[in-house]
C-alpha cells in the first residue's frame, strides 16, 4: 500500500515537503511494491553483467495490467560509426508469457507485487487460478537477457498448462556494424504442454543473447545463471558492511555498491567501468570513472572493481605526451577512439585526484609506481595552465558547456588543489620528502588563491563565485569543502541549503534553473558531513535516501533531470558510497597503508559501523559508539580511542 510520509526539513527558512513513498524495506535485504487498486505507476531500472546490460520499463497500467518492455544494450558488438553510443542495442516489446495458456485459453498477468535486489522480480495474479513469478536480470558474464518464471496452480483442479516452444534466431546486417553481422537467439527452455495439480509449480525460462556469426551457439540454465547473480550480490552486499539506525540509508549504501560496480565491462581493451544509461558503454570518462567510482572500488575490496580502476589509469595514461596537449575526455569504443568535444574540462586535475587517491586507498606500492607518471604529468600540466593570478583555467568543466563556467572555474581549481593534496601524500609514501614537501607547498599556494580568486557574496552568502562574472549561486560551491578548505563552510552550507539551490529533487546546478544533477548533490552531502555540519546535512541525507530508495523513481542514486530521464548512471552510485565512507566515518588517504578517520555521528544516533572495509591493504572495521572510537585490523584490536570531537584519528 502507498503511503505518504510528513517530513519536514527546516533551515533558516528552508523546508523539505512530504514526498511519497511507493516502496518498502524487506527481511532479507530488498525493497518491495505492493500493487494497490487504481494505482497506475511506471519506472525503469539499469541492470548490467560484463557481457550486456539491460534497462527495464516495468509496471502497471490504469486498468491494472502489466507494462514491461527492455532496452538491451551489448557493449563488447559495434555498430557504425563506432562511437560514444556505437554499443549495439535493441528495444523489446514482446512478452514470451503472452503466449502462456491455461485451459486454452492466453492469460492476463495482474501485477501484485514488484521486488528488487539486484535483479527484478514481477509477481501477477491472472484471470485463472495461474500465478506468474518472473524473475529478470542480466548474465553476470555472458550477452545473455534472462526471464525465469515459476508458475503455481492455486486452484482446487488440475489445468492444462502451455508454456511457449520458443527458438528463433535473426541475423543483423553487416555493414551497419564492427564485425557482423550478429545472431539475435531467443529461446525458452522447458516448454511445452502440462497438467499442473493443484498446488503445485513448475519453471520455465527465456533467454535473449547475441552473438557475432563466427561465434557457437550457448545452452542457457536461467537456474544457474540466476544462482551466479545472486551470489554477485551477495558477495557485494557482504563486503564493506554499513550498519546505522538508519535501515533506508543502510539499505541504499548497499544497493549503490552493487551499482557501482556491476557496471562493468569485458572489452577488447580488458574490463572497462561504464556509466550506462543506455548510451555510454565500453568507454571511460576523466570524471565518472578516473573522478568518481575509481577511487572508492578499494574500500569494497571487488577485484573487478579494482582491475578496472587500473585500466582507466592506464588507458587515460596512455594519452600523455611530450608537448603536454589535454588528456582527452573520453575514451571510447573499447578503446578505438577518443571524444573530447568539450576542450579541456579540467580532466588532468580530475585524473590526478583520483588516481592519487585510488593509489593511495588501494595500498599496493608496485601499482602506485606505475600510477606515478601519469599523475605528475597531469600536474605539470595544471602548472602551464596557471595563469599570474595563480589559479587554473580550463576550457569548461565536466557539465560540459550545458552551464557557463567561464574560462577559471571553481571545480577545476578544487580538483587540482585535491590533486596536488594527495600526490604530495604519495610521494612520501614512496620516502620522496623532498617531491612531497614541494607539492604540499602548491596545494597550499593553490589554495591561497582559490580563497582570493573565487571568495566572494552570492545571493547573500559569504561563499564562492563559480567564475569570473558569476552572480548566482552553483551547486559546485561544495567543492572546497569535499578537500577540506573550510574558511568560508558556515555560509556555503547555508547556501547550498537555502530555497535558492535545494529543491524536493535535490541541489540544483544553478540558482534560478530547474536542472538538478544528483552528482552534486552528493559532493555537496559528502561535504557537508566534511565540515562538520553533521546533524544538519544528516536530515536532509536521509530525505535523499528514502527518495531515491522508496519513492517514485528506485533504487539508485540517478544521473540528472531534464537530461536523461533520471537514468540510474553507475558513478553516481559509488559517489553516494563515498558519502559515507568519506564523509559520514570522515575516512582521508595519508599514505600507502595509513589513513585518519573523523566520524560523524548524528545526533540520536547511538553507534555507526563499516565492516571489512578492503582498502589501505587489510580487513578493517571501524565501530562508532558515542564518543567511543575502535579500529580493528584483520579481527584484531588497533586502535580504541575516546574521540575529541575534533582531530583526525590517525592509523598507521
Amino acid at each position: 500500500m502507498r503511503y505518504w510520509i510528513v517530513w519536514m526539513l527546516l533551515l533558516g527558512g528552508t523546508a523539505v515537503s512530504a514526498q511519497p513513498v511507493r516502496w518498502c524495506l524487506t527481511g532479507d535485504g530488498g525493497i518491495r511494491w505492493t500493487v494497490g487498486s487504481g494505482r497506475m505507476h511506471t519506472d525503469h531500472l539499469e541492470m548490467a553483467g560484463k557481457g550486456m546490460a539491460v534497462i527495464v520499463t516495468y509496471g502497471v497500467d490504469a486498468d491494472g495490467a502489466l507494462v514491461l518492455w527492455q532496452h538491451l544494450v551489448f557493449p563488447g558488438l559495434r555498430i557504425l560509426p563506432n562511437d560514444t553510443r556505437g554499443s549495439y542495442s535493441l528495444k523489446v516489446a514482446e512478452h514470451v508469457a503472452d503466449s502462456i495458456t491455461v485451459d486454452g485459453r492466453p492469460i492476463v498477468e495482474r501485477p501484485t507485487a514488484f521486488y528488487i535486489k539486484g535483479v527484478l522480480r514481477i509477481e501477477s495474479g491472472t484471470q485463472t487460478p495461474l500465478t506468474v513469478q518472473r524473475t529478470i536480470f542480466p548474465s553476470v558474464d555472458k550477452r545473455a537477457y534472462l526471464e525465469r518464471y515459476v508458475l503455481t496452480n492455486h486452484g482446487d483442479a488440475s489445468i492444462k498448462l502451455h508454456l511457449p516452444v520458443v527458438n528463433t534466431d535473426s541475423v543483423t546486417d553487416a555493414a551497419k556494424e564492427v564485425l557482423g553481422p550478429f545472431i539475435i537467439t531467443r529461446r525458452s527452455y522447458d516448454g511445452g504442454d502440462y497438467d499442473l495439480a493443484p498446488g503445485a509449480s513448475l519453471a520455465f525460462s527465456y533467454v535473449l543473447s547475441a552473438r557475432r556469426s563466427s561465434d557457437n551457439t550457448y545452452t542457457f540454465s536461467a537456474g544457474y545463471e540466476l544462482k551466479r547473480r545472486q551470489e554477485l550480490v551477495g558477495h557485494v552486499f557482504d563486503k564493506l558492511v554499513l550498519r546505522t539506525p538508519n535501515d533506508t540509508i543502510n539499505r541504499l549504501f548497499s544497493f549503490a555498491k552493487l551499482r557501482a560496480v556491476e557496471s562493468i565491462y569485458d572489452t577488447k581493451a580488458g574490463l572497462m567501468h561504464g556509466p550506462g544509461g543506455g548510451e555510454y558503454y565500453a568507454a571511460l570518462w576523466a570524471n565518472d570513472q578516473g573522478e568518481y567510482s575509481s577511487p572508492f572500488f578499494p574500500f569494497l575490496g571487488n577485484a573487478t572493481g579494482n582491475e578496472a580502476a587500473e585500466n582507466t589509469y592506464r588507458m587515460f595514461g596512455a594519452y600523455m605526451n611530450a608537448a603536454y596537449r589535454s588528456i582527452p575526455s573520453s575514451i571510447v569504443a573499447e578503446g578505438d577512439t577518443i571524444w573530447a568535444g568539450a576542450g579541456d574540462r579540467g580532466d588532468q586535475a580530475m585524473l590526478a585526484y583520483g588516481a592519487a587517491r585510488f593509489a593511495l586507498a588501494y595500498g599496493d606500492t608496485i601499482e602506485a609506481r606505475r600510477l606515478w607518471p601519469m599523475i605528475t604529468w597531469c600536474l605539470e600540466y595544471i602548472r602551464r595552465k596557471r595563469n599570474g593570478e595563480g589559479v587554473i583555467t580550463s576550457d569548461s568543466d565536466e557539465l560540459e558547456g550545458r552551464f557557463p563556467s567561464g574560462k577559471i572555474n571553481l571545480s577545476t581549481n578544487v580538483l587540482a588543489y585535491g590533486g596536488f593534496l594527495y600526490a604530495g601524500r604519495l610521494a612520501r609514501s614512496f620516502g620522496d620528502n623532498g617531491m612531497a614537501r614541494g607539492l604540499d607547498k602548491e596545494a597550499a599556494q593553490l589554495r591561497a588563491a582559490i580563497e582570493r580568486y573565487f571568495g566572494a557574496r552570492v545571493s547573500g552568502y559569504d561563499t564562492y563565485r563559480y567564475y569570473d562574472g558569476n552572480t548566482v549561486l552553483r551547486s559546485w560551491i561544495c567543492m572546497p569543502l569535499v578537500m577540506g578548505i573550510y574558511e568560508r563552510a558556515p555560509e556555503t552550507v547555508r547556501a547550498l541549503l537555502s530555497p535558492y539551490l535545494w529543491t524536493k529533487n535535490g541541489i540544483l546546478t544553478q540558482e534560478g534553473d530547474t536542472t538538478f544533477w544528483d552528482r552534486s548533490t552528493l559532493y555537496a552531502f559528502r561535504g557537508l558531513f566534511c565540515a562538520g555540519a553533521t546533524d544538519t546535512c544528516y536530515r536532509y541525507f536521509a530525505y535523499y535516501t528514502r527518495t531515491r530508495l522508496l519513492g517514485e523513481h528506485v533504487p539508485y542514486p540517478v544521473e540528472a533531470w531534464p537530461e536523461g530521464n533520471q537514468r540510474h548512471l553507475s558513478a553516481e552510485s559509488a559517489l553516494y558510497c563515498r558519502v559515507v565512507t568519506e564523509g559520514l566515518f570522515g575516512i582521508d588517504p595519508l599514505g600507502l597503508g595509513s589513513f585518519s578517520v573523523t566520524p560523524r555521528l548524528p545526533a540520536g544516533w547511538s553507534s555507526m559501523s563499516l565492516d571489512h572495509m578492503a582498502a589501505f591493504g587489510a580487513d578493517w572495521r571501524i565501530e562508532v559508539r558515542g564518543r567511543l572510537v575502535t579500529i580493528y585490523r584483520n579481527g584484531r584490536q588497533v586502535r580504541r580511542t575516546l574521540w575529541d570531537g575534533r582531530a583526525p584519528i590517525v592509523i598507521r
